[in-house]
């Protein structure tokens, strides 16, 4: 079964704890992370691009010139796609890019993700972290202290608005609940810092 050490907020070990291998020691699945993370930056696209069609741009509604006898090529509307300022023929219209993965596989992939790090020893357990206002100088010490460097994923179990002002202004450093966590924000961060309160939410939410 994998463990983790647990630190407290001076980055003293206080011990040990066991990692579920149900949850932190399963077999990494990349091609089901490679989907769920596709999924979720398609979900991410906007998809405001728009253009407008003969019927919608402005002008025309009579004949510019007579069918015969101009010289002239025969046309039918200045609204044609053949002239300036006329329609688009095929253009991009506004649409919903995302997609989604079955539940289950959604499940599968968070696993293969959190299995990704305990393998890899990026996983970091703290005792509690405790934050008595927004303060971005207290939340860097506090990751110095846990050897925490480069980017890292901070996992609570409830929302600390505290912690989250205080990781705003750190760049690589997003908080995020046990509840609400992705595979996006695990595999984009180097390092996962998850509270010992998290490690049980976590429990539940992958039961």
């Amino acid at each position: 079964m994998p463990e983790a050490t647990v630190f407290d907020v001076q980055g003293r070990e206080q011990g040990k704890v066991e990692l579920p291998a149900s949850i932190w020691g399963q077999e990494v699945n990349t091609s089901l992370l490679r989907a769920s993370v596709l999924s979720h930056l398609a979900k991410l696209r906007r998809g405001t691009a728009s253009t407008k069609t003969r019927a919608e741009v402005s002008g025309g509604g009579r004949k510019p010139w007579r069918q015969k006898g101009t010289g002239r090529a025969r046309q039918g509307s200045i609204r044609s796609p053949l002239w300036r300022h006329g329609g688009i023929v095929f253009g991009p219209h506004p649409r919903d890019y995302g997609w989604d993965l079955p539940k289950a596989m959604r499940r599968r992939a968070l696993i293969s993700a959190l299995s990704s790090k305990a393998k890899d020893g990026r996983v970091v357990v703290v005792d509690n972290i405790t934050l008595e206002r927004p303060r971005t100088r207290e939340l860097r010490i506090l990751l110095d202290n846990l050897g925490v460097r480069q980017s890292a994923l901070l996992v609570t179990a409830q929302p600390d608005r505290n912690i989250v002002l205080s990781a705003r202004n750190l760049p690589g450093v997003s908080v995020v609940t046990a509840q609400d966590i992705g595979v996006y924000d695990v595999m984009t961060h180097r390092h996962l810092v998850v509270t010992k309160d998290a490690l049980s939410k976590l429990e539940e939410v992958l039961a």
